[in-house]
C-alpha cells in the first residue's frame, strides 16, 4: 500500500513537471513579440500613466529650448539670381558609392552640387553596400534601399536635373567602358573639376565617379560659391527623404518614446572600430576587442591611411579628447546634469563595437535605456528590410587542424598578444568560434565577408536611417564621438548639422572632450575626497557647449571637415531680436560674432515668428515649474557659492536664461 502511494505521487511529479515544461514552451515562442514593447511598458510603469489626471512634470532647465538661439531660422532658398538647369549640357555623370550611411549622405550631397557645377545631368547614384549583397529585397534596389527616388528628383528640379538610368545612345558606351573614369578626394576643389573633368566630359557626354572617402568636394568653398553650398542644404535636409517604410516605423518609434507628453535624450556612442583603430584607442577595451581593434589599425598602416607607430597610449589619446567618451562616463554627465534615473534614454547607431557589454554600467544609471530592437515589433522590422531569400544559418566548418599543426602555428605566430592556446587534450570547441571575430584565434588574417555579412552591412543603412530620424527629432541629443578628426562624415556630427539647421535652438549638446577627460580623471583621482564643485563645473561647460559659445568653437573644428556638420551662416538667418531673447552684453557679443554673415529673414518668417513667440508666451504662463532634478540643484549652487575656491566662482551659464 505505502509503495503504491509513493509510485502515484512520483506520476504526479511527473505529470506537473510535463505541464510546466509545456507551459514553458508556450511562454518562450509568445513571448519574443512581446519583448519588443516591453521598454514602452516599462514606460508606462514608470509614470504610473492612468493613476490621476495629474501631467508629469517636465525640467524646463533640462529640456527647454536654448532661447538665445531661437533667432537662428532655416533659409536655404537662393539669395540671387539663380538660373534653371537646362536639358542641353554637357553630359551625364554617373557614380559609384561605397561605404556606409554616412559616406553615402555626404557623398550625394556633393554629386549634386558637381552636377550644377559642371552644367551636367546626374544619373541616379549607385549604392555599393547594398548592391553587393545577395539576395536582399527586390522591391527596395541601389539608392531606392535608403531614399526616396521620386522625392529626390522632384525637390531638385529647379537645381538640377536627375534620371533614374542613361538613355539608350550612352549605355552601349557604358557597357563597353567607353568613358573615363575618375576617382576625386573626398577634398577636391571646383578647379579639380572645372579643369581635369569638364573636358573630358564635354568630349564623351558621359563620365564615371567612384566615391571611397565620403564626398568628393571640398568643405568650405570661396564666397563667390555660397549658392553652392545652400544646394548642399538642400539637398541634404529637403531633397533626401527616406522611403516611406523607413520614415513610417521612425516616426512610430518618436510617438512610442514621447508616450504620455514625456520628452527623451538620444544618445549615439560613436564606437565604430575603424575609428578607434584610426586614433588608437585599443587599450580602453579589454581582450579580444584590444587585438581586433590593432588588427584593423595595422592595415590602415599598410595602406597609408595612418602614419603613426601600431602600438600607442590609448591613455594619452583619450586626455587629448582623440578616443570616444565611454557610456559610463556619459552616464555620469547626464545624471550630473540633472537627469533622472527614469529618462528616456535613446541609443543610436547600427555598430557598437564591444557590444552590449559596454552599456551595462549606463543602462544601471537609466533604467530607461532603449534601442531599435525594444522599440519596434519583428513585423516592423520585416517590413522595412522586404522580403528577402533566406541564407544557411550555419556556414561549412573548415577542415579540423590536428594537434601538431595547431602547436606549429602558435610557435610561428608571434609577440603579439592572443588568447592562451588550450590545454594538452582539450579541442577548441564550436561555441569557441562564433562570432565574426572567432578567426583571430586561429589565424593572422580576417576572413573575407560571408553573404551573411554582406547582408548586415546593407541592413546597417537602415538602421542607421532609423537612428538617423529619431535623432534628429530627439528632445536633446549627446554625442559620444563626434568630429573625431579623421576626415571622413560621422553620424553624430550629421546629426548635430541637421539639429541646427532645422532648429537650432533644439539641446543639442557639444562636449570638449579633452576638457572632460581632465574632469573624470579628477574624480578617480580623488575618489574618497572629491571636489564639492565637480558638478558644477560639469553642468557649467554642458550648458555653455548648447549655447552660442558650443556653435562657435564647433565653427572652426567641424566645418572644415564636413559643411553639413556646421551648415551656418550661409543656410540660415535671423530674426529681429524681440524682448524675450534679450541677453546681457557678453551673450549680446558673441551672437554678433556668430551671426556675422547670416541674412535677416524674409518678412513673412519674421511675422511667423511672432506669432510663434506669442503662443510659446501664453503656453509657459500656465506650464509647471517642477524640476526633476535628483542632483545638486541650481538654487543649491547659488548658495553655496560662498564657499567655492577662487577658480570656480564663476557663474553657471545657462543657456535657458
Amino acid at each position: 500500500m505505502f509503495k503504491s502511494k509513493i509510485k502515484w505521487a512520483g506520476l504526479a511529479v511527473l505529470a506537473l513537471s510535463f505541464f510546466s515544461l509545456l507551459v514553458h514552451l508556450f511562454v518562450a515562442n509568445s513571448s519574443g513579440e512581446l519583448a519588443h514593447y516591453s521598454a514602452l511598458a516599462s514606460f508606462n510603469e514608470d509614470l504610473n500613466i492612468g493613476v490621476g489626471d495629474r501631467k508629469p512634470a517636465i525640467s524646463r532647465r533640462l529640456w527647454g529650448n536654448v532661447k538665445s538661439l531661437e533667432s537662428l531660422q532655416p533659409y536655404a532658398k537662393p539669395r540671387s539670381k539663380y538660373i534653371a538647369p537646362s536639358k542641353r549640357n554637357n553630359g551625364f555623370i554617373y557614380a559609384k558609392i561605397f561605404g556606409g550611411f554616412e559616406n553615402i549622405r555626404t557623398s550625394i550631397c556633393d554629386l549634386v552640387t558637381i552636377s550644377r557645377l559642371l552644367n551636367a545631368t546626374l544619373v541616379i547614384p549607385e549604392i555599393q553596400e547594398s548592391t553587393k549583397s545577395k539576395g536582399i529585397s527586390s522591391k527596395f534596389n541601389s539608392f531606392s534601399y535608403i531614399y526616396n527616388e521620386e522625392q529626390f528628383i522632384a525637390a531638385l528640379t529647379n537645381d538640377v536635373i536627375i534620371v533614374k538610368s542613361l538613355p539608350l545612345s550612352l549605355k552601349a558606351a557604358w557597357k563597353r567602358k567607353e568613358y573615363q573614369i575618375f576617382k576625386p578626394k573626398n577634398s577636391a576643389s571646383p578647379s579639380f573639376y572645372t579643369r581635369e573633368i569638364l573636358p573630358e566630359l564635354k568630349k564623351a557626354k558621359l563620365i564615371g565617379l567612384v566615391l571611397t572617402e565620403g564626398g568628393c568636394l571640398q568643405p568650405i568653398l570661396p564666397p563667390s560659391l555660397a549658392e553652392y553650398q545652400r544646394l548642399r542644404c538642400r539637398v541634404a535636409f529637403h531633397a533626401l527623404q527616406f522611403r516611406p517604410e523607413i520614415l513610417s516605423v521612425a516616426n512610430l518609434m518618436v510617438k512610442r518614446l514621447r508616450a504620455a507628453g514625456q520628452p527623451y535624450l538620444a544618445f549615439h556612442p560613436g564606437l565604430k572600430r575603424d575609428s578607434l583603430a584610426y586614433h588608437g584607442c585599443a587599450e580602453i577595451f579589454q581582450d579580444i576587442h584590444t587585438e581586433l581593434i590593432q588588427y584593423r589599425r595595422a592595415q590602415m598602416i599598410k595602406q597609408g591611411i595612418i602614419k603613426d607607430e601600431l602600438s600607442v597610449d590609448s591613455y594619452v589619446r583619450k586626455g587629448n579628447g582623440s578616443c570616444p567618451l565611454m557610456p559610463e562616463e556619459v552616464g555620469i554627465l547626464l545624471r550630473s546634469m540633472g537627469y533622472p534615473p527614469k529618462t528616456r534614454v535613446y541609443v543610436a547607431g547600427s555598430e557598437l563595437f564591444g557590444g552590449q557589454r559596454v552599456l551595462i554600467p549606463l543602462r544601471a544609471m537609466f533604467t530607461n535605456l532603449v534601442d531599435l530592437t525594444s522599440l519596434s515589433s519583428k513585423q516592423e522590422i520585416s517590413d522595412v528590410v522586404g522580403p528577402e531569400t533566406p541564407i544557411a544559418l550555419n556556414p561549412p566548418t573548415p577542415p579540423v587542424k590536428s594537434r601538431k599543426q595547431s602547436r606549429e602555428e602558435w610557435k610561428k605566430a608571434g609577440p603579439r598578444p592572443r588568447p592562451l592556446p588550450p590545454p594538452p587534450g582539450r579541442p577548441i570547441y564550436q561555441h569557441e568560434k562564433e562570432g565574426w571575430y572567432g578567426w583571430i584565434g586561429e589565424s593572422d588574417l580576417e576572413p573575407d565577408p560571408s553573404l551573411l555579412n554582406l547582408r548586415m552591412q546593407a541592413h546597417r543603412l537602415l538602421w542607421d536611417a532609423i537612428d538617423y530620424v529619431v535623432s534628429v527629432e530627439a528632445d536633446a541629443f549627446f554625442p559620444g564621438f563626434d568630429n573625431d578628426g579623421s576626415g571622413w562624415p560621422d553620424f553624430s556630427s550629421l546629426v548635430m548639422g541637421h539639429r541646427v539647421y532645422e532648429m537650432a535652438s533644439s539641446r543639442t549638446y557639444r562636449p570638449d572632450r579633452k576638457y572632460l577627460a581632465e574632469l573624470l580623471n579628477n574624480t578617480r583621482d580623488h575618489i574618497y575626497d572629491h571636489s564639492r564643485n565637480w558638478t558644477i563645473a560639469v553642468r557649467k561647460h554642458l550648458n555653455a557647449s548648447l549655447s552660442e559659445e558650443g556653435i562657435k568653437k564647433k565653427l572652426g573644428q567641424t566645418k572644415s571637415l564636413s559643411f553639413l556638420s556646421h551648415p551656418i551662416p550661409e543656410c540660415s538667418c535671423r530674426t529681429m531680436k524681440t524682448s524675450d531673447t534679450q541677453s546681457d552684453s557678453k551673450k549680446d557679443k558673441i551672437s554678433q560674432n556668430l551671426f556675422k554673415g547670416e541674412d535677416e529673414c524674409p518678412s513673412w518668417m519674421e511675422r511667423t515668428r511672432a506669432a510663434t513667440i506669442t503662443l510659446e508666451n501664453a503656453a509657459s504662463e500656465d506650464e509647471s515649474e517642477d524640476d526633476i532634478d535628483l542632483g545638486l540643484q541650481y538654487s543649491d549652487y547659488q548658495n553655496r557659492k560662498s564657499d567655492s575656491t577662487p577658480t570656480d566662482q564663476d557663474e553657471e551659464m545657462d543657456p535657458n536664461d
